[in-house]
């Protein structure tokens, strides 16, 4: 298959990117390297240095007789969005669109479109949330990448634009960048492996739905299967179904490490929902992808990776 990557350079995107072309797709990239790093980048995949929301963009996709549309590039920090929500929204719901014209003009077969399971529910009623839980974001992130599935499917309705919807929850692993205002896990161990105490919101109470981005990626490739009828025009959540407080994660990442430093404690972020975790049993039936890194090799993968870069320095 043909497959264009949006933010292939970023955390997820080049992992999705690598696990394709190991697979031997044919990859081409889209990513303006403002969050991602052109040492993510795939030598085998076709680079284009581009904002998703230009016309070059969207003259790429409409031009390049791609079967499908991975689309990861977006505004992902929450925070950034609560701050500059009208850059968020340029940025996901009108950067989206264009892309899905160039998809309509170009004949793409299906877009594969990376939701957020953490943000569009909004603080859940109960969990392990389903698909059918109702969406109340609390930040303007999950609104703007909500709107989008909106979006999706309307262009499935008028012009028969086939799509999946996966819905993520926390993603970690190797090449999530530490430096960043999201990214729990990456900011934690970079901390200790430096010497620093990181800094954790509120008590460290809240729970999230941690999972690594190599099971992730391989959902992707899994989404892209266009002889799998049963997916087209689905929304999937993918989790474990159960959430890891972040006091719990940061005991785990201490004693990887190897520190004796402990976090800081500062406010709770009103923009953060308290608890999360996702229900993928749907993704189980129709897609047939479950987890399968446990949350603690998971993370010594993500020690021993900034360990290297750290000791590399």
């Amino acid at each position: 298959m043909r497959v264009l990557v949006t933010g292939g350079a970023g955390f997820i995107g080049s992992n999705i990117v690598d696990m394709l072309l190991e697979n031997g797709h044919e990859v081409s990239v889209i990513d303006d390297l403002s969050t991602g790093f052109e040492e993510n980048l795939n030598r085998n995949a076709t680079f284009h240095r581009l904002d998703i929301r230009s016309a070059e963009a969207a003259a790429v996709l409409e031009e390049g007789g791609f079967d499908i549309l991975c689309h990861h590039a977006a505004q992902m920090d929450v925070r950034r969005s609560v701050r500059e929500p009208l850059f968020d929204a340029d940025v996901n719901i009108r950067g989206s669109l264009g892309l899905l014209e160039a998809c309509r003009r170009g004949g793409v077969r299906r877009v594969v479109y990376a939701s957020t399971g953490g943000a569009v529910y909004g603080e859940p009623e109960s969990v392990p949330v389903t698909e059918s839980h109702p969406i109340n974001p609390i930040c303007h992130y999950g609104v703007s990448k909500h709107t989008v599935e909106h979006y999706l499917f309307l262009y499935r309705h008028l012009y028969g634009q086939d799509f999946v919807v996966l819905r993520y929850p926390n993603v970690y692993g190797p090449r999530q960048n530490p430096r960043g205002e999201a990214g729990v896990t990456a900011i934690f161990t970079l901390a200790y492996l430096e010497g620093r105490a990181p800094r954790m919101n509120g008590d460290g109470t809240q729970q999230r739905d941690y999972v690594h981005v190599r099971d992730i990626a391989r959902a992707n490739l899994m989404a892209m299967d266009l002889s799998n009828d049963r997916i087209s025009g689905r929304i999937l959540n993918l989790g474990w179904g159960r959430g890891r407080t972040v006091v719990e994660l940061d005991r785990i990442i201490r004693e990887l490490t190897g520190t004796s430093l402990e976090p800081t404690n500062g406010p709770e972020l009103p923009e953060e929902i308290r608890r999360i975790s996702l229900d993928s049993s749907l993704a189980a039936s129709l897609l047939g992808w479950e987890p399968s890194i446990p949350f603690e090799e998971g993370l010594a993968d993500l020690v021993e990776y900034h360990r290297r870069r750290v000791e590399g320095a």
